[in-house]
């Protein structure tokens, strides 16, 4: 069987398309979890997120995210010591390549949504200093790459997982 240079020259451009069409579509699903996040947030009283986080943006050019330099998929998400007030909402869960979740010194408050345990991926949690409750979830002890871990000065309550040692 014979493919000539044309041929495969149309099969490389196709794959081309698929793989940006697929990538765009996850940098999509990345910035639609974060501006679902800032719309649960009720108070941003320094406009950081409200001036900073627009749609018309990438949102690897925001304030307090950071992509990788490969995939160009959301890895870090740090809004700390922002003042903000607000709740964690279900499409952070859509996060899938974050690695560092850093939201303290805030006013969060509400539990964390059961769609945060699809962050595999989490070596870094920092919820310390804000105003979540509830229990601690049972997940949490699910990561397996999980480095640093801190709910310090929150109201949850129970008792946390143990974590995985590697």
């Amino acid at each position: 069987m014979r493919i000539s240079i044309m041929e495969l020259l149309v099969f490389l451009l196709t794959s081309l398309h698929l793989l940006a069409t697929c990538l765009a579509m996850n940098i999509k699903t990345d910035k639609s979890s974060l501006l679902a996040l800032k719309s649960h947030i009720t108070s941003d009283p320094d406009e950081i997120l409200s001036t900073n986080w627009s749609s018309l943006t990438s949102v690897c050019n925001w304030i307090g995210i950071t992509c990788g330099s490969h995939h160009k998929r959301v890895t870090a998400l740090n809004i700390s010591e922002m003042g903000l007030t607000g709740s964690v909402p279900p499409q952070l869960g859509n996060l899938s390549f974050l690695v560092s979740f850093d939201l303290s010194f805030n006013n969060f408050h509400s539990k964390l949504p059961p769609e945060f345990s699809r962050l595999q991926r989490l070596r870094v949690i920092d919820l310390s200093y804000n105003n979540f409750t509830g229990e601690i979830p049972r997940f949490l002890g699910d990561f397996q790459d999980l480095q640093m871990f801190s709910i310090e000065n929150n109201s949850f309550s129970g008792f946390t997982p143990l974590l995985s040692q590697t």
